[in-house]
């Protein structure tokens, strides 16, 4: 059998030799678009090779591909034959039905008084327009902004390309390091992508790509070095290094973004190795509600406090994904650490695990003994996502199917959650013992770093007044399944808050205010950065996190 690894959706099928590529991705569940019917004639259902081979170019594929998309990899997934596992690349416009992508916020950013003066912000006349992108490992968000007004004329999401080349950072530092022109090809990768999305807000909003001439760019450390086209060598070695920390600005032509000719990429600060200028736009962005880091903000900015001034309340914050950031503010300190979680919650290494597109279960409740299941769209079965693997594994522990080890009770080796009568695929859908243990593995991590923060603080669990949690997988986690399994201490609910994408909105507002930028960078040096794979507590809060809560 030939293993098929299709990104970005996240969908893994095992082919037996001889079937083509739209054959195994029907069979995965994925809605390719092939309006042929499969015979090579509509040239809808492209597809991209990452890794692996596949049979050679057909006529009806030289008919319809030019030698140069031939050449980069492009096929056509009804035509094409894998000779070997391989990583499948599927970019939106083949796929009959878009992926969920978190592009909002709560944070009441989407109209940001302006902040901006020709004279001293280097816009051009004709350049009123600005692009502000979030680079997350999986995904990517851009917002286009009236430099003049401070509206967001349009928000796009898509995924993250480089996922082809490794699901993780540590992937894809290593693909970096290990191809011949690898960095190359992850940079310009992603550069096309951000073009595409940029190109689709200028047609939304009736604006040329040359209108914009200001550019905000956040992202994790090594996605901010990839994007840069910096090296990335030393983030894979103790002690993961940046090789830039402060901010940077360049041109946009440099990163391969077509734009305005004299358009600019600022790229705020970032804190260490593992966390950066996407944690500090998270940071800028909640600072402005009213928490703990809105009073570390006053500080920054050297504001006398008010009369009557009540005590600031301790405020963390978690931006989940595949590489988690966690960042504690108390007693006029900003502790952050960064934990690596995986890429479990995107659904990868889960059995029939998937990204959140239709069909991806994302709500899962067990009473009486009866599973029920909601998907995305409303559609059959065909996997299931972060949000509902979560929460699979809560009713499990809750209905007692699983124990505090995660072990099935009673020799079960699994649980079913849909039986295949019932699926898109035809195929029963699971909860495996594997599965278990990578949710065990990466809320075992985040609580880690969340109690190592804690303790750094001298500060219990109950301490904290407000729990903010961000990003996109953050949005829409069930919180009390994050509680069930012990990834979240056990506080009131009320205490807990979504907020969405917060790196996209501190990079909205540091788009438009120039005071933003300099808070940012201020801030940057101010957080007290704490390594986790060197602290003495690390392990032992690990080890003792990967366990369930006996008591519940």
């Amino acid at each position: 059998m030939i293993h098929v690894d299709f990104q970005p959706v996240g969908r893994r099928v095992e082919l037996a030799p001889g079937k083509t590529l739209l054959e195994a991705a029907q069979a995965a569940g994925i809605e390719l678009t092939a309006v042929c019917g499969g015979i090579g004639t509509c040239g809808d259902c492209r597809i991209r090779l990452a890794r692996g081979n596949l049979s050679a170019p057909t006529l009806a594929e030289q008919a319809t591909l030019t030698p140069g998309e031939i050449a980069s990899g492009q096929r056509l997934a009804c035509q094409a034959i894998p000779q070997s596992d391989c990583v499948i690349d599927i970019p939106p416009e083949s796929l009959t039905a878009p992926q969920r992508l978190q592009v909002e916020d709560e944070l009441g950013v989407s109209r940001i008084k302006c902040q901006v003066s020709r004279g001293t912000w280097h816009v051009a006349h004709d350049t009123p327009f600005g692009l502000a992108i979030d680079i997350g490992t999986t995904k990517l968000a851009a917002f286009l902004v009236n430099l003049t007004t401070g509206q967001t004329l349009g928000r796009v999401g898509a995924m993250n390309p480089q996922i082809g080349f490794g699901e993780d950072v540590i992937a894809r530092i290593q693909y970096a390091n290990t191809h011949p022109d690898g960095r190359t090809t992850l940079q310009s990768r992603l550069a096309e992508t951000l073009n595409g999305m940029a190109a689709e807000l200028c047609q939304q909003a009736g604006i040329l790509s040359e209108q914009i001439g200001e550019v905000v760019a956040v992202g994790n450390t090594v996605m901010h070095h990839l994007f840069a086209g910096l090296p990335v060598q030393q983030l894979g070695v103790a002690p993961y290094s940046p090789a830039v920390v402060e901010a940077m600005t360049i041109p946009a032509r440099q990163v391969g973004l077509a734009l305005a000719p004299d358009a600019t990429v600022y790229l705020p600060p970032n804190i260490a190795g593992y966390v950066g200028a996407d944690h500090v736009a998270a940071i800028l962005a909640v600072s402005g509600q009213r928490s703990a880091f809105s009073s570390q903000r006053s500080a920054i900015n050297r504001q006398p406090p008010t009369v009557n001034r009540q005590p600031s309340p301790v405020t963390l914050l978690l931006d989940i994904g595949t590489n988690t950031e966690v960042s504690l503010s108390a007693n006029g300190r900003i502790l952050s650490c960064s934990c690596a979680s995986g890429p479990a919650f995107e659904g990868a290494h889960i059995r029939d695990g998937m990204r959140a597109a239709p069909g991806a279960i994302e709500r899962v409740q067990i009473r009486d003994g009866a599973v029920r299941v909601h998907t995305i769209g409303n559609q059959p079965p065909v996997g299931i996502c972060g949000s509902g693997i979560l929460d699979a594994v809560a009713e499990l522990l809750s209905a007692g199917v699983l124990d505090w080890r995660g072990n099935f009770t009673a020799g079960q080796p699994q649980a079913t959650l849909v039986l295949a009568a019932q699926t898109g695929h035809g195929r029963d859908i699971l909860v495996t013992r594997k599965d278990v243990n990578e949710i065990q593995l990466a809320k075992g991590a985040i609580r880690a770093g969340v109690d190592v923060l804690l303790a750094e603080a001298g500060l219990p669990s109950e301490a904290i007044d407000e729990f903010i949690v961000a990003g996109a997988f953050g949005t829409y986690l069930d919180i009390g399944s994050a509680i069930r399994v012990g990834m979240f201490p056990d506080l009131p609910r009320e205490r807990f808050r979504q907020v969405g994408n917060a790196a996209g909105a501190g990079a909205r507002q540091m788009l438009l205010d120039p005071a933003a930028r300099q808070f940012a960078e201020k801030l940057a040096r101010r957080v007290e950065y704490v390594e986790l794979s060197s602290h003495p507590a690390f392990r032992e809060a690990f080890v003792k996190n990967i366990l369930f809560d006996r008591g519940r």
